[in-house]
């Protein structure tokens, strides 16, 4: 018997590094490719998804420090970086016969389509899937507020962060080998501990809409089955307002 999908919607935020591969900077014809087969994955499993990416392996790079830019005109340079990674993975997909639409917040009409929440509705609805770039369209803010933004406005099930390690910690686990796992934690002890997984503005826009957050390794999408990477979900670190993991099949506790 085929297993039903564990979630209806998702929004999955990936950081710009993810299509990095082993460059230092750029963007990685192979791991667009992988990327692109995450993404497959996600859409066979009959799940809607949109998705999120961020500029890091472009833009980063750039000390502003030294260079005196000022933070408006940088944010801009910032949130073009997410429009080039998303025509990446949108062409990715069309290899691939996976229908998918680029949206973006910033007016960009030969390229993308522009942002409209209700049009991005009714292509999830299709089973196509949805790049969303551009970040908000507005400076000062992050693509981690842009990703839960939007998955505010979609009526999300769930906000997927896919990240380096398995969850969030205490501190980073790649410098810290003492920093200890949460396999689950609430949205109030993220912000007061100042954990930096996702910035306090994403936070807390997903609490106000109870939103919750999933943080798991990306790796996994490669590793194991879809339907395991969202039910066996102790493997990663599940956000919500109470802090507790939802039953979804899994005899995990915290």
């Amino acid at each position: 018997m085929e297993k039903k999908a564990p979630f209806r919607r998702v929004l999955l935020k990936l950081s710009g590094e993810t299509i990095l591969g082993s460059q230092s900077f750029g963007v990685n014809p192979l791991a667009v490719q992988q990327v692109a087969s995450y993404l497959q994955s996600i859409h066979e499993a009959n799940i809607e998804l949109g998705v999120v990416i961020g500029g890091g392996n472009i833009f980063r790079g750039i000390d502003l420090k030294t260079t005196g830019m000022p933070k408006v005109p940088a944010d801009h340079m910032g949130m073009l970086a997410t429009i080039l990674n998303g025509i990446a993975l949108q062409q990715a997909l069309i290899e691939k016969k996976i229908p998918v639409c680029l949206m973006s917040a910033l007016e960009c009409p030969k390229v993308a389509e522009s942002y409209n929440w209700m049009n991005a509705v009714e292509y999830l609805q299709k089973g196509t899937v949805v790049i969303f770039v551009g970040g908000t369209g507005n400076s000062s803010f992050t693509t981690d507020t842009a990703a839960a933004l939007r998955a505010v406005e979609i009526d999300a099930d769930v906000l997927l962060k896919a990240t380096k390690v398995d969850g969030i910690y205490n501190k980073d686990p790649l410098k810290h080998s003492d920093a200890i796992k949460y396999d689950c934690i609430s949205y109030s002890q993220i912000l007061a501990e100042q954990l930096k997984v996702m910035d306090g503005t994403a936070v807390a826009l997903c609490r106000s809409s109870s939103i919750p957050i999933y943080v798991f390794n990306m790796q996994r999408l490669v590793e194991e089955p879809i339907h395991d990477v969202f039910t066996q979900i102790e493997k990663g670190t599940w956000v919500n307002e109470e802090g507790v993991i939802p039953d979804r099949g899994h005899s995990a506790s915290c």
